[in-house]
């Protein structure tokens, strides 16, 4: 990588890493991005409201390729000591999209300085950690017709610039789903004469071991109450309102619905027995994020061919909304190790290695320059 454009990528890093801001709030991010790019580059820029993409035409429309980093905080107050530590309370990079964003924005200058032979699109997205931005962003996929697209994300705890991959599911399917249950106040000594939802939400829960057994589930599947809150502190009153908060997980997309609906049905069944009514909520929905093995068997080919270490990877629990890229081309996402003493995800003490950059960046000229193996 010229060093001159690391460096640049570098500065951009921890200018982002200043200006922090949550899902669907980074104004600022974008519009820096979009400065920083405009600034340094001859390439075609499309802001698209949310986020934006930036083109280098080769003028050969038949092979287009595209590459998306995400650029959005989390809700992480900053407490090392870092010369570029976030301005914004209670808002940090501790998922390294910082570092995404600004690996990104390298290859575009590379590209821009080096050319290639096939059309290329930098895809900057917003609201990663929410699971909303892929699912608008990848609409770039069928209007420009791309035909294989990359990600890769920062792995803290694997040594510097291995590789992981595989053909098969990355990122587990998941989704927020709460629970509102509606009753009848009384008297806390008459109980009889309400309506308390506290028994139904018990069942409620019980019955999740029983719904993400591995019994009748093909991968692993989980379920994970995060939230309940039945009826206030109120000693002279029974309780009449309660709302549950469970995480679904799955590795395989199709058995998260699954537990979707049975977890559904059962509540609806616990509600008509205790006379309660009922309201049911969705957030943070995230897709399965698996793996096109054409593209991963291209990753394999180029890291081997070019000294780079590589293993396969087993699922990972946690989400990733680039599922929505692959639900409509061809492509993959790797994890590239930032070192084994790097922090984890989204712990206070995590700090994007830039070290990574460069890395990453010449992996992907390869994969842009190695045309459709």
């Amino acid at each position: 990588m010229d060093k001159n454009n690391l460096n640049k990528a570098i500065e951009l890093r921890h200018e982002l890493h200043k200006i922090a801001e949550l899902s669907e709030k980074e104004i600022n991010t974008k519009k820096l991005l979009i400065k920083y790019i405009k600034e340094n580059t001859s390439l075609e820029v499309i802001d698209k409201g949310l986020w934006f993409y930036a083109k280098y035409d080769a003028k050969s429309p038949e092979n287009p390729i595209g590459f998306r980093a995400d650029f959005d905080a989390i809700s992480v107050d900053e407490t090392i000591k870092l010369p570029y530590a976030s301005k914004n309370k209670g808002v940090s990079h501790k998922c390294g999209h910082d570092g995404h964003a600004a690996t990104l924005m390298g290859l575009a200058l590379e590209i821009d300085k080096y050319g290639a032979k096939r059309d290329t699109y930098f895809v900057f997205q917003h609201a990663e950690e929410i699971g909303t931005g892929a699912k608008l962003a990848s609409e770039i996929v069928l209007e420009k017709n791309i035909k294989e697209i990359y990600a890769y994300h920062n792995y803290p705890g694997i040594p510097l610039g291995n590789i992981g991959i595989t053909d098969a599911t990355v990122c587990f399917a998941s989704m927020g789903i709460i629970i509102k249950l509606h009753g009848v106040s009384s008297h806390a000594s008459e109980p009889e004469k309400g309506i308390n939802p506290a028994f139904a939400a018990a069942n409620i829960i019980n019955k999740l071991c029983e719904l993400t057994s591995v019994d009748i589930n093909k991968g692993l599947v989980l379920a994970t109450v995060v939230q309940v809150d039945i009826g206030e502190e109120a000693f002279g009153v029974s309780a009449h309102e309660g709302k549950l908060s469970i995480t679904l997980r799955a590795e395989i997309a199709e058995e998260m619905g699954k537990l979707k609906t049975n977890i559904e049905e059962f509540t609806k069944e616990q509600v008509e027995k205790y006379g309660l009514s009922l309201e049911i909520e969705y957030s943070d929905i995230f897709p399965e994020t698996r793996n096109n093995k054409k593209a991963a068997d291209k990753i394999r080919n180029i890291a081997r061919s070019n000294g780079y270490n590589i293993y396969e990877m087993e699922a990972l629990r946690t989400s990733e909304d680039y599922g929505y890229f692959l639900e409509k081309t061809k492509g993959a996402m790797m994890w590239i190790g930032a070192g084994t003493d790097s922090h984890p995800l989204h712990s206070v003490e995590y700090d994007f290695n830039d070290d990574l950059i460069e890395i990453a960046v010449d992996f992907n000229k390869l994969l842009i320059w190695r045309g459709d193996e």
